[in-house]
């Protein structure tokens, strides 16, 4: 069967991304062996809920542990470029509040784990960092704005980091965007692929032609509401936790506070852009954006959310085992695209401007 360039495209990038296959749960037991030969811990492992890793709580005596194991098809160059940027930031950046990695008994940063098919997976333990996550909570708009904030600090501090593998082709780098249209397919409701071919427009009008001109780095890529941990109760530290840098990678510097826009686009239904300014407001007190690279804030917010809604029903046919979790973070995507998309653009470029001089 023939498909395609654009299909082709789509394909290969979901490959590359660790997303066109399933995979048999590691058996808990073999880590645990794995955890007390090169860690000397001991205790009790739960199972958590994730999108690729298998990932446990490890309950110890003395501590808690966040456990990963890769899956089989992620390359060890990809695993080693989240933790040298977690490594980097501990370093460079001390007093940010990301997840830490623990070494193992012998000074390493993971473990190799052989399979009898001959692939291999890694190892890896952190520090689990306690507390709800940011969308466990209703934050006030000076809570997100702290949240922006902490995302801004951490751009800040990864400006000069590199890696081997920071140009990785990753299916949520949204400056494939335009490239993915085939996913529309994928879609059953005519409503839904008519927001799409929407927003798809919107991006081919608006960003496409910037692409090559926009402020580039390695960003978190990932800086969701489920992967900041939070103190509601506290005003000066009220981010305890940055965790998860999975979807690591050198992209265009706007897509990075794009993501938590998209997650935060219409919980306040009748303002659906007002908590994703709120969060931008903050994160341009420690990382100001380019005044022309403002106006593709919302189109890339959009693209995202979008980005996921046509993924959600793709990846649960082909991913049963983790269906479950998929649906869960992406139930409201369509709805929260069309109140978006409700509002000019021009009235949201507008808020993000007057968000970040301080008005109301």
């Amino acid at each position: 069967m023939n498909t395609s360039p654009a299909t082709d495209f789509a394909l290969r990038l979901l490959e590359e991304s660790g997303l066109t296959s399933s995979h048999e749960p590691v058996d808990v037991v073999l880590v645990s062996i794995f955890l007390d030969k090169h860690y000397h811990l001991n205790g009790r492992l739960g199972r958590l809920a994730t999108e690729k890793d298998d990932t446990f709580r490890l309950r110890t005596d003395a501590s808690d542990y966040l456990v990963k194991v890769s899956p089989p098809d992620e390359p060890e160059a990809i695993v080693d470029l989240q933790t040298a940027t977690m490594r980097f930031l501990e370093s460079a950046a001390p007093h940010l509040p990301v997840q830490r990695v623990k070494p193992t008994a012998d000074g390493h940063d993971s473990v190799a784990i052989r399979l009898n098919d001959g692939r291999t997976r890694i190892l890896r333990v952190f520090d689990f960092v306690a507390g709800p996550v940011l969308a466990q909570i209703s934050p006030d708009a000076e809570q997100l704005a702290r949240a922006g904030a902490m995302l801004g600090r951490v751009d800040v501090a990864l400006r000069e980091f590199s890696h081997p593998a920071d140009g990785r082709g990753l299916v949520w780098d949204i400056r494939h965007f335009h490239r993915l249209t085939s996913l529309v397919q994928y879609t059953p409701s005519p409503e839904h692929r008519r927001l799409a071919r929407e927003v798809f427009w919107n991006f081919d009008d608006a960003v496409v032609p910037r692409l090559s001109d926009l402020e580039t780095q390695v960003i978190h890529g990932d800086f969701s509401p489920y992967n900041v941990v939070v103190d509601p109760k506290s005003d000066d530290h009220f981010v305890t936790g940055v965790i998860d840098f999975g979807d690591t990678v050198r992209s265009a510097l706007i897509f990075d506070p794009a993501v938590p826009m998209a997650n935060l686009l219409g919980r306040t239904p009748e303002h659906p852009w007002r908590d994703a300014c709120a969060f931008v407001a903050g994160y341009q007190r420690e990382r100001p954006l380019r005044d022309s690279e403002i106006p593709l804030l919302p189109v890339a917010a959009l693209a995202r959310l979008t980005l996921r809604a046509l993924l959600t029903n793709w990846r649960a046919e082909r991913a049963p085992e983790r269906r479950e979790y998929l649906l869960a973070h992406a139930k409201d995507d369509w709805t929260n695209i069309e109140r978006a998309l409700a509002v000019s653009l021009n009235d949201v470029i507008a808020q993000l401007d007057n968000s970040r001089h301080g008005h109301a």
